[in-house]
């Protein structure tokens, strides 16, 4: 073998090796690793929900960025990050019990971790209640993550 071969083969390797270490970051490792994330994972640690999302799922999770997060006022957010049984309820209203890629999201209701229930929208891009989801399919060993651009109060 030429060398540009075994550089290409071992580049290669390389590549598919590192392609599927991140596949196997969970739903919070994933979230991390992303970067615009940051507030959700301080707001899961805060709700003691770092296992739960660690756990085996599969989960869907509606991840408002920290631009969504930003739009919140910082007395309020504050003051929703010290009440944990609400930070709770807020975080699982983003969270949906099953794996749900984007080629497969359709019109209509999904049940949440939480107990209630998201409205889905498809027909000006996709949005879950009032949020758009504007980054899809990002994929964690136990579910999937889907940006999106306003938090959730259920």
């Amino acid at each position: 073998m030429n060398r540009s071969l075994i550089s290409l083969v071992v580049g290669a390797g390389l590549a598919i090796s590192s392609t599927f270490a991140l596949a196997a970051k969970d739903i919070v490792d994933t979230a991390v690793a992303a970067g615009n994330f940051k507030t959700l994972v301080t707001a899961v640690q805060a709700a003691g929900l770092v296992d739960t999302l660690k756990g085996k799922g599969p989960f869907t999770v509606f991840a408002p960025t920290d631009e969504a997060f930003a739009k919140i006022p910082k007395a309020d957010l504050d003051a929703l990050l010290k009440d944990k049984a609400k930070l709770a309820a807020v975080l699982t209203y983003h969270v949906v019990p099953a794996l749900v890629m984007a080629k497969d999201v359709k019109a209509g209701e999904a049940p949440t971790v939480n107990g209630k229930v998201l409205k889905i929208t498809t027909d000006k891009g996709v949005t879950v209640n009032n949020a758009k989801v504007i980054k899809t399919d990002v994929a964690a060993s136990n579910g999937v993550i889907h940006a999106i651009d306003t938090v959730l109060i259920p």
